[in-house]
């Protein structure tokens, strides 16, 4: 797929994604998330990458979805996308985005401007959010006379409790930085100028680790963040590990720590392929 509302960017082992519209603040639609998730796909059957950095070009990160290419074209009885979901446009047909992302490798935010609408929400499943001390976070349905999609009812009440996620959607008012942090948003806030060094020295943390194993962590993570089962939480878990447990990413890790080195993750994976 040739990309023109995305950029993609490998360094080292982690991909730079780049939703790439400046001249709209990078206004999501149906084609970006549709590039989107073309190059997600492709970094998580790259073994090479590790991780996946998201942020914006220019001085947004997304103002939410294009008006004139969802809302407008929908109203005028047109299908922005082959959507199957309601919202903020309306995820193109074949892309499940919260299936794709708690699916993925890890997953981290830059979030460099504005981030409004679509712009929070397609983001609420990532593994973490970085935001540069002037990004400004709204959840802005309640003003377009909408309601919001992509689980983020779930997912901003897992990140920011009940009161703050209520009074957010609720509201519908913007969210500096240091708000959003201090109230759950976001995990970490950092000058401008520092905000691609921070989410990348958080990137390269994860992806040391094993890929296979990352993955069936945030799988657990999905599954038993807000379950009242105990017994079936505990179950998965027990399941996972007698998997790990054959793999030879498990075998490195206890044959590096006997012997003093750093383990190869990649290495045992490889030869165990072979």
């Amino acid at each position: 797929m040739d990309y023109t509302q995305i950029k993609t960017e490998k360094r080292g082992n982690i991909l730079l994604l780049t939703m790439n519209r400046p001249d709209r603040l990078n206004a999501w639609t149906p084609k970006m998330a549709e590039e989107q998730a073309d190059a997600i796909q492709k970094a998580n059957d790259d073994p090479d990458i590790g991780a996946i950095v998201m942020t914006g070009e220019g001085r947004g990160f997304c103002a939410g979805a294009d008006i004139e290419g969802t809302f407008k074209t929908r109203l005028d009885g047109k299908d922005p996308g082959n959507d199957t979901a309601g919202g903020s446009g309306g995820m193109p047909r074949g892309v499940d985005w919260i299936e794709l992302v708690r699916s993925s490798k890890p997953m981290i935010a830059a979030v460099n401007g504005p981030a409004v609408g679509i712009g929070v929400t397609m983001i609420l499943p990532f593994d973490v959010i970085v935001a540069a001390e002037e990004a400004k976070f709204g959840m802005v349905f309640v003003k377009m006379g909408i309601v919001p999609e992509l689980a983020s009812s779930h997912f901003l009440v897992s990140r920011m409790g009940w009161g703050h996620a209520n009074e957010m959607m609720l509201s519908g008012r913007l969210y500096l930085a240091a708000e959003a942090q201090e109230k759950g948003l976001c995990e970490y806030v950092v000058p401008g100028d520092k905000l691609m060094d921070k989410a990348f020295s958080i990137a390269a943390q994860i992806a040391e680790n094993p890929s296979r194993q990352l993955r069936m962590t945030k799988e657990l993570l999905t599954q038993n963040a807000c379950t009242t089962d105990l017994t079936a939480a505990q179950k998965r878990e027990t399941d996972a590990l007698k998997i790990c447990w054959t793999t030879p990413e498990h075998h490195e890790a206890v044959d590096a720590f006997l012997n003093k080195r750093k383990p190869d993750f990649k290495k045992a994976a490889k030869s165990a392929a072979e």
